[in-house]
C-alpha cells in the first residue's frame, strides 16, 4: 500500500511540473471534463486525499477551499505539498492492526457499507489514478506531452 501511494506522490509531482509550464489561462479554461479544468481535476484529487485522511484520523473533513480560491499555481503547491506531508506522516503511523481496522461509511448510493482503512487507501489510489488518465486525454487534446508515469521509470 505504502508503496503505491508513494508511487502516486512521484507521479503527481510530475504531473505538477507539466501543469507548472502551462499559462494559468490553460489551467483555469472549461474543458467540459469531470471538474471542468485541469486545475480543478488536479485540486479535487488533492482534496479527495486530504477528506480521506481527515477521515481515517477521526477528523470532520479535510479544506475546504474552493477550486477558485486558487488563484495561481504555487498555491496548488502549497496545498499539494500540505497533503502530501500529511500521508507521509499518516503513513509512517500506520500500523498493520490499523491497516484491517473496519468503518462504516456513507456510499454514494446513500448505503451504509463496512469498510477497512486499506479499502480507504486503495480508493484514495485509485481516485488520483482515475483522474490522472482524465488529466492525459485532456494534455494531449493540447499537444502537450504527459510525464511518464510507468513502474519502470521511478
Amino acid at each position: 500500500m505504502r508503496e503505491l501511494l508513494e508511487y502516486n506522490e512521484e507521479v503527481r509531482g510530475r504531473y505538477l511540473a507539466v501543469l507548472t509550464k502551462l499559462p494559468w489561462d490553460e489551467l483555469v479554461k472549461n474543458r467540459e471534463a469531470s471538474w471542468h479544468s485541469l486545475r480543478n481535476i488536479f485540486i479535487h484529487t488533492m482534496g479527495a486525499i486530504d477528506h480521506w485522511l481527515a477521515f481515517l484520523q477521526g477528523q470532520q473533513h479535510g479544506s475546504q477551499r474552493k477550486f477558485d480560491d486558487y488563484k495561481n499555481i504555487s498555491e496548488i503547491q502549497d496545498y499539494t505539498d500540505q497533503v502530501q506531508e500529511c500521508m507521509r506522516k499518516y503513513l509512517d503511523s500506520l500500523t498493520q492492526d490499523e491497516l484491517v481496522k473496519r468503518c462504516k461509511v456513507t456510499n454514494d448510493a446513500g448505503e451504509s457499507v463496512e469498510i477497512t482503512t486499506e479499502d480507504v487507501l486503495i480508493h484514495v489510489f485509485e481516485e488520483e489514478v482515475h483522474h490522472r488518465g482524465e488529466m492525459i486525454a485532456l494534455l494531449w487534446q493540447m499537444d502537450v506531452e504527459p510525464p511518464l508515469m510507468g513502474w519502470k521509470y521511478l
